[in-house]
């Protein structure tokens, strides 16, 4: 389809940078445009947070934020008018950068020649992860000079949607800094997006996580995403059986653990969660896992095999012992199991 501007609206007009449309239009968000397109109209005076903010519709803390992306980009500069007042005006035309594309920070060379066993490598990972704030006229720069940077950037935003300046910034760290393939970002940003944890701390946390572990070819990868997997699907389940409102706490997910990996049947946990709500009326981890340890020691790994057991011992002794009738598991370890 084709368009053309309607000429007969045309009245007064104002400028906007080439830089602008040549650089911007995917990299700024449309509250950063807005922004930018007021002040370009309103160029000569000044033009404050809240003014900004209710002639464009955005919040007054997204029209700071904007201003600032634009003064990092060059395209806008700041000065001074009073103490308590800055006037937003034009920058010069920016100019393009050099050898933005730094290489992480190199540690110092030794004036001796050092061994592989005397090179302390806690340094070198510290160094490693040396962030950098990237103006955003340099990540126009590296996108144009590297193609990875570039397809990593597109494929993200297929992923999440419009990524702001400081996820851009992120995806360039765990790329140049952290030194993970692209391939590698792809599964994870994936990863991430399929358990709707987006935020950049954490992606960033699971980002160090994983060069710290040495995930970084497509097998391990995978590896690692169908681990994860595995284990929240258990928990998920567990959550469920326990009908618990919030997520475990770490010493309740080392319990989940021990239990994935030993492995015990679902159902014979949900017995023992059972015979703990019986026994003392709320939700004990700890409790349960005694249960459980006590069962698989004397080689109960059923639901059917702990009540044949159960049975087996009511009619040796004639009589009818309750399990819930007593809160203490010592004792019930002896009910069970005739120790």
């Amino acid at each position: 389809m084709e368009f053309k501007v309607n000429s007969g609206i045309w009245g007064s007009m104002f400028g906007v940078p080439d830089v602008v449309a040549d650089n911007f239009l995917k990299l700024a968000s449309g509250d950063q445009i807005k922004v930018l397109l007021y002040i370009l109209r309103c160029s000569g005076r000044v033009c404050t947070d809240e003014e900004i903010s209710m002639n464009t519709g955005v919040s007054v803390q997204a029209a700071a934020d904007a201003v600032l992306f634009w003064q990092q980009a060059n395209v806008l500069t700041s000065q001074a008018v009073s103490p308590a007042q800055q006037q937003t005006i034009m920058a010069p035309p920016p100019q393009q950068p050099q050898n933005i594309m730094m290489p992480p920070p190199q540690p110092m060379q030794p004036e001796i020649e050092q061994t592989a066993s005397t090179v302390p490598e806690a340094p070198v990972k510290a160094e490693r992860r040396t962030k950098q704030n990237i103006s955003p006229s340099e990540i126009a720069q590296i996108m144009k000079d590297s193609v990875d940077v570039s397809e990593l950037f597109k494929v993200t935003e297929t992923i999440l949607g419009p990524i702001n300046h400081t996820f851009q910034n992120l995806l360039i760290w765990m790329y140049d800094y952290l030194g993970l393939k692209k391939e590698v970002i792809i599964i994870l940003i994936s990863h991430c997006k399929s358990m709707d944890k987006t935020n950049p701390s954490y992606i960033e946390k699971v980002a160090m996580d994983w060069a710290d572990n040495d995930i970084n070819d497509l097998e391990k990868a995978q590896s690692e995403v169908q681990r994860i997997t595995v284990t929240n699907d258990y928990t998920g389940r567990i959550m469920k059986m326990f009908e618990m409102t919030r997520r475990p706490t770490s010493k309740q997910a080392e319990f989940i653990e021990q239990w994935r990996c030993r492995p015990i049947d679902t159902e014979l946990i949900r017995y023992a969660y059972e015979k703990t709500i019986e026994q003392i009326n709320k939700l004990s981890f700890d409790y349960i896992n005694k249960i459980l340890i006590s069962w698989c020691d004397s080689g109960y790994t059923s639901v059917q095999q702990v009540r044949e057991a159960e049975n087996d011992y009511r009619s040796s002794k004639k009589k009818n012992i309750k399990a819930s009738g007593d809160p203490d598991v010592d004792k019930y370890k002896v009910v069970i199991n005739q120790f």
